[in-house]
């Protein structure tokens, strides 16, 4: 089986954790790093094992014996940076928020597929074992038809807080950092909705400390959605129908979350098992990466293209709707 070498494109927090689960698939090998601090790339390089280094993302994308690049800068700069590796010739794994806007979106992929180059935006919670069995009941229709659905993700930032949170030129604020992962389970359990209301509480940059996001369909069924830097929520999905109930416990968005079902009445818990997972959980869709360049593929089959470009689209309505603009749209 060919080993998939992989290079990581920004060493912060999340490339960390990617980084180290890799080490759990025999199947791919973490071949370089890159940073725009030199010191930064050697100590994440040694610490996990890249033969090569790099204080440049030139570097990295020039380098021939890469076969894919997890681009894990802030999502204010993925459109730049992902544009560069598919310029470069290099598949992409590009952390969530995918980029800025829907125009940025678009082009990406547009370019993806005229070079006919892979390319994923790394929406890890679908790969790991409690959404995929949390998705499996609901296709195998145990809630019944689906009334409502809440989701709740708030946390207070500690010192020092990242630029990144409130920097409107990085895309800050709480729906692209956590609020995407609120409206990505509202559209896999409902849908596409067919009207959107949101509202936010604005920080002084501009961006949004919180959200407030309702959506609405013609059946009936609605979503409420909130995201918040400036209180520390329960951070848990709830999905309810007409015959029973999905919660999905604390950090929801990871495999660490119990998925508890409640049927008919509702006055009984089920504890799900599912699958032990080693790590952190990245590695389900490093693995799934792979899997698809190994057979050749352009598009994953199972965060396809148009699933980007919905939950994008998802997202610029609910910035037009409560008033929400980054300099990236005014270009």
């Amino acid at each position: 089986m060919k080993k998939i070498r992989w290079g990581i494109m920004g060493c912060g927090k999340i490339a960390r954790k990617f980084a180290s689960d890799l080490r759990l698939l025999v199947d791919a090998e973490l071949l370089a790093v890159a940073s725009r601090d030199q010191q930064n790339a050697e100590n994440f390089g040694r610490a996990y094992g890249a033969r090569f280094i790099y204080a440049s993302y030139d570097a990295l994308i020039n380098n021939d014996e890469v076969d894919v690049i997890y681009v894990a800068t802030p999502h204010g700069l993925h459109y730049d940076h992902v544009m560069q590796c598919l310029s470069g010739g290099k598949a992409v794994l590009c952390e969530k928020a995918f980029a800025l806007n829907l125009r940025q979106t678009s082009a990406m992929i547009t370019l993806a597929k005229s070079k006919r180059i892979f390319l994923m935006e790394a929406l890890w919670s679908k790969f790991i074992p409690s959404f995929r069995k949390m998705k499996e009941l609901i296709d195998e229709n145990r809630l019944g038809s689906i009334q409502n659905v809440l989701i709740n993700f708030g946390f207070i930032p500690q010192p020092p807080v990242a630029q990144r949170l409130f920097d409107p030129l990085l895309g800050g604020g709480t729906l692209l950092d956590i609020g995407i992962y609120n409206v990505f389970y509202a559209l896999s359990a409902l849908g596409k909705p067919d009207h959107i209301e949101a509202c936010i509480t604005p920080a002084a940059t501009g961006v949004d400390e919180q959200c407030a996001v309702l959506f609405r369909y013609n059946n009936g069924a609605m979503a409420q959605l909130f995201s918040s830097y400036t209180s520390h929520l329960p951070t848990e999905v709830n999905i309810s129908g007409t015959r029973g109930r999905i919660r999905l416990t604390h950090r929801f968005y990871t495999p660490e979350a119990l998925l508890e079902f409640y049927p008919e009445r509702m006055d009984s818990r089920q504890v799900i098992e599912v699958p032990a997972t080693q790590g952190w959980g990245y590695h389900y869709e490093a693995s799934h990466v792979s899997d698809c360049l190994r057979k050749g593929l352009t598009e994953s089959p199972v965060m396809t293209h148009t699933d980007t470009l919905v939950l994008m689209e998802t997202l610029d309505t609910i910035r037009h709707k409560s008033g929400l603009v980054y300099p990236a749209d005014q270009t």
